[in-house]
C-alpha cells in the first residue's frame, strides 16, 4: 500500500481497532493510529478530550489543504495541532522536519536547505519567510465512515535535524517503520513500568515539545501507536504542571526532564497522582529520583537513546546505575566504541557515549564521548561533574564549562555556573570536595540567575559558551 491509502473501520468493533488495523495491513504499511478504539482518547485539550476518530478527521481536513509536494515545518506549540500536521503530511507522502529550534537563523537555514519547505501555523503565529498553511480554528466534521490511513512503512515521515560543530543542521531520516516499531517497544516497556499490559487510558502530560526527539517519541508516537492520550499544552511551572495533572483522569504518566522535575519538586506543592514518571536528556541525580518517586508516590524511568538509534534502553533510577536495553536491540563492543543494532535499528549505529558494556543488553553509561576531559592524567566527563553538582542542596541548576583550547586557558581551568540563591561559594565548593577528585574542582564558581536551557531542558553547548564569554574576562583583560 502507498501513504494516503485507507483501510475500512466501519465493520470493527470499537474494541478491536489495534489489533484489527495491523493484522489487515500488508507487510509494506503500518496504520497511522494503532493501540487503541478510535473513540478513545488521543488528546486532552484543556481538561476536554479529542477522540482518536476526530484526529482522522482533523487530519484528513488538513491534508486537503496542504500543498501537493514540499516539506513541512510545523511551527505551533499545540501538540495535538503538531500530530494533526504531521499526520497529514504523511496522508500527503510528505516529511516532517523536526529542527532543535525555531530561531530565526535556524528558520533561515532551513529555508536554504529546502527550497520546497511550507510551514503548518496557528492563526496567530508570527510571519515567517515561507509559504504558510494555517490550522483551521474549529474542529473538522466527522464522516460517517472512518478509516485508518495505512502508511508505507519505508516512506520517510520525518527528518530529524541536529546541530553539528560548525552549527549546520544535520539531518537523521525516520522512516515511518522504523517509529512505529521504536514506539512499540517504548509503550510495552512503560505499560510494564507501570504493572500494566499496554498503555491504554494513560494520560500524559509532558514538559518537552512534540517537535524534539525525545518529546517526540514518548508524547506523541506512544499516543498514536501504543495507546496513550497526551495533553496538548506544553506546562513550564510547577503550578501549570500541577493544574494539568489534576484535569487528567488517572493513570496518568509525566514525561519530564531533570531540570523541570527539579522545578517541580522545589515548588513543594500538592500533585494529582502519577502512575508513573519518565524523565530523559540529562543523566538524573538518584537523590533526586529517589525524592520524586516519594513526593509523586510513583517510579521513575529514565530512558536513554540518541537521534541516530532512537530511543534504546530505560531504568528505574533508584535501582542502580545499569541500563537494559529494548526488546531486540543489542549492543557490541565497548567504551567509546559501542554500537547497537536489532529491531528499530537495523543497521548498526555508533552511540555518541562512553558505555560499560556489561552484557548485549546491559550496560553502565559513562558520559559523551566528546565531554571528556583529562586533567593530570585523570579523566572524568563534564556530565558526570554536572551530576554531583546538581545533586548538592541548594543547586537549583548548575553546569560545568571547560573553556576551549587557545582560548587563553587549558583543560584544568574549569568553571562552575550555579543558580543557588541564598548559597555561598564556598559551600558549593566544600560539597564538591567531597564528591570530586581535586583535579576536576572548578577553578571559579559563578552564580547565574538562569542557565539558557532550550525547551527540552538541554543546555546547547554554544549557549553556555556564549554565557560563558558574556559573564569571563579573557586572561589578557582580566
Amino acid at each position: 500500500m502507498r501513504a494516503g491509502a485507507f483501510m475500512n473501520s466501519t465493520d470493527r468493533q470499537p474494541g478491536d481497532v489495534g489489533a484489527a488495523s495491523h493484522a489487515a495491513t500488508d507487510a509494506g504499511a503500518q496504520p497511522l493510529l494503532q493501540g487503541a478504539a478510535l473513540d478513545t482518547p488521543l488528546a486532552w485539550r484543556a481538561g476536554v478530550p479529542i477522540s482518536r476518530r476526530q484526529y482522522l478527521a482533523d487530519v484528513a481536513a488538513l491534508a486537503e489543504r496542504l500543498p501537493a509536494r514540499g516539506t513541512v515545518l510545523s511551527l505551533t506549540a499545540d501538540r495535538y495541532r503538531f500530530m494533526v500536521g504531521f499526520g497529514a503530511a504523511m496522508l500527503r507522502g510528505q516529511t516532517s522536519l523536526l529542527p532543535p529550534n525555531h530561531t530565526p537563523d535556524m528558520l533561515e537555514r532551513l529555508r536554504t536547505l529546502y527550497p520546497d519547505a511550507y510551514c503548518i501555523v496557528d492563526a496567530h503565529s508570527p510571519l515567517v519567510d515561507m509559504p504558510t498553511v494555517p490550522h483551521l480554528e474549529q474542529p473538522a466534521s466527522i464522516p460517517a465512515r472512518t478509516d485508518v490511513p495505512q502508511i508505507d512503512a519505508a516512506q520517510i515521515v520525518a527528518r530529524v535535524l541536529t546541530s553539528g560543530s560548525t552549527g549546520a543542521p544535520l539531518p537523521h531520516d525516520k522512516p515511518w517503520g522504523m517509529l512505529v516499531d521504536s514506539a512499540q517497544a517504548e509503550g510495552a516497556h512503560l505499560a510494564a513500568a507501570m504493572g500494566r499490559i499496554d498503555l491504554g487510558g494513560v494520560a500524559i502530560v509532558a514538559t518537552v515539545p512534540g517537535q524534539h526527539m525525545y518529546g517526540f517519541e514518548s508524547t506523541v508516537l506512544v499516543a498514536m501507536l501504543a495507546g496513550a492520550a497526551v495533553e496538548s499544552e506544553r506546562p513550564f511551572y510547577a503550578a501549570d504542571i500541577a493544574t494539568a495533572l489534576e484535569r487528567l483522569p488517572a493513570p496518568r504518566m509525566l514525561v519530564t526532564t531533570p531540570f523541570h522535575l527539579k522545578v517541580l519538586l522545589d515548588a513543594d506543592i500538592a500533585v494529582a497522582p502519577v502512575a508513573l514518571t519518565l524523565c530523559a536528556t540529562a543523566p538524573l541525580a538518584p537523590q533526586l529520583a529517589a525524592r520524586a518517586e516519594a513526593a509523586l508516590a510513583a517510579p521513575l524511568v529514565e530512558i536513554y537513546g540518541c537521534t541516530e538509534a532512537g530511543q534504546v534502553a530505560l531504568r528505574r533510577t533508584t535501582d542502580g546505575p545499569e541500563w537494559q536495553t529494548f526488546r531486540d536491540l543489542r549492543l557490541a563492543g565497548d567504551g567509546e566504541h559501542t554500537t547497537v543494532s536489532g529491531r528499530h535499528v537495523p543497521q548498526p549505529v555508533v552511540l555518541a557515549d562512553v558505555l560499560e558494556v556489561l552484557a548485549p543488553q546491559r550496560f553502565r553509561l559513562l558520559g559523551r564521548s566528546n565531554d571528556l576531559v583529562n586533567i593530570a592524567g585523570k579523566r572524568s566527563s563534564i556530565g558526570h561533574l554536572n551530576f554531583h553538582l546538581n545533586a548538592i542542596d541548594g543547586v537549583v541548576d548548575g553546569a560545568f564549562w571547560m573553556p576551549p583550547e587557545g582560548d587563553g586557558g587549558a583543560l584544568d581551568r574549569l568553571v562552575a555556573f550555579v543558580v543557588a540563591p541564598g548559597v555561598a561559594n564556598a559551600t558549593i565548593r566544600a560539597a564538591l570536595r567531597q564528591r570530586l577528585d581535586p583535579a576536576f574542582l572548578p577553578r571559579r564558581i559563578v552564580p547565574v540567575p538562569s542557565l539558557p536551557r532550550d525547551p527540552t531542558g538541554k543546555l546547547p553547548a554554544a549557549r553556555l559558551a556564549a554565557l560563558a564569554r558574556s559573564l569571563i574576562r579573557s586572561p589578557a583583560t582580566r
